[in-house]
């Protein structure tokens, strides 16, 4: 077994390829709803009351894969965290949403437009 495949199962997870190295990616939560992420990853999460340009930190961290292995939390792992950049906030796409009662003429169309916050993954940080 080479090196690189062996790092793989001791990672959790397979190399990249050209540079020969675990990638290193955490599943954290937030909002309710969970998310894996990587150093450098931008990705939109519900509105977070934080301004733009501020670092936050996601303390709900489930699970950690580097080159020491994988973490698994019960549910989250103490002392981790995962630290990120407010970029700026939106609003998501809007849908509709539309309400019929059948042979009763009643028809109702309203919409929906979530509001989000779009961060970038400055690091992860475990124990």
């Amino acid at each position: 077994m080479t090196d690189a495949v062996r790092g793989a199962y001791k990672c959790g997870y397979f190399p990249d390829i050209r540079s020969r190295r675990c990638i290193v990616y955490a599943v954290i939560e937030t909002g309710g709803l969970q998310y894996r992420v990587e150093p450098g990853m931008k990705l939109a999460v519900g509105r977070l009351s934080t301004s733009e340009g501020e670092t936050v930190s996601f303390d709900r961290v489930m699970l950690i894969s580097s080159a020491d292995g994988v973490k698994i939390g019960t549910p989250v792992i103490a002392d981790a965290s995962v630290k990120a950049r407010i970029i700026s906030h939106a609003r998501g796409p809007k849908i509709s949403v539309f309400r019929r009662k059948r042979r009763k003429g009643h028809e109702k169309l309203t919409g929906h437009r979530q509001d989000i916050t779009n961060v970038e993954i400055m690091e992860i940080s475990g124990s």
